[in-house]
């Protein structure tokens, strides 16, 4: 295989990874504006689409080990290959962190939420924000872009914060009703801070491939 293939099909796997980045924000968006709407089917719908972000993984992964065992490519793209590989696998956590927040969406079922969601949509539309930008500091390999996205992820965490000890005071105020349902809305505001963290690690490799040094941010 010469230079020119491996840059095409390097070029591939760039394109499935963006791909993935969009996957990725739709079932986080969806996942999120299921439970606020209650809509169930759809969150039925997003676990089992999930399928489609593990394929594309899996795609990378296998094309990534096949590239770099058998085509000799050379350091930079051997680099650039790695990362795309691992990239995948940060992706891959986030669409299953959606079909997480899917699944407590299902078990809270119909019942009426024992606070208001304000933070967590928030949490939602920033992660969703945040999955754009990437793309786009994917394509345009821009560290600078991918820098300003990873320090958003404190704003995250401190939306976090705020989810956990509001729900933490609704559950001490009726333990016997709240606590179930308290303890899932606990989870659904880690997972979406646990977005933002591997958020920051694509972005952390998207550093790394354009100038050759890591970071870390956060």
């Amino acid at each position: 295989m010469t230079n020119e293939d491996i840059v095409l099909s390097i070029g591939t796997l760039k394109e499935y990874t963006s791909g993935m980045i969009k996957r990725c924000q739709d079932a986080v968006t969806l996942s999120v504006d299921s439970m606020v709407n209650k809509n169930l089917e759809q969150a039925e719908k997003i676990m089992e689409s999930d399928d489609d972000i593990d394929l594309l993984r899996e795609y990378i992964r296998d094309r990534s080990i096949e590239l770099m065992a058998s085509k000799h490519p050379m350091t930079k793209d051997l680099k650039y290959i790695c990362v795309l590989s691992d990239i995948s696998t940060e992706l891959e956590r986030i669409g299953d962190y959606a079909v997480n927040i899917c699944k407590e969406t299902i078990a809270i079922g119909e019942d009426e939420y024992i606070k208001e969601l304000i933070d967590i949509p928030k949490m939602s539309d920033m992660c969703s924000q945040m999955l754009e930008d990437l793309n786009n500091a994917f394509l345009e390999e821009d560290a600078e872009l991918a820098y300003e996205i990873a320090l958003r992820d404190k704003e995250l965490d401190r939306l976090y914060l705020q989810i956990r000890d509001d729900s933490l005071k609704v559950m001490h105020r009726n333990p016997e009703d709240n606590i179930n349902q308290g303890v899932r809305l606990l989870f659904v505001g880690r997972y979406l801070e646990r977005i933002g963290d591997h958020i920051t690690n694509i972005c952390e490799k998207i550093i790394y491939a354009k100038k050759g040094t890591m970071v870390e941010i956060g």
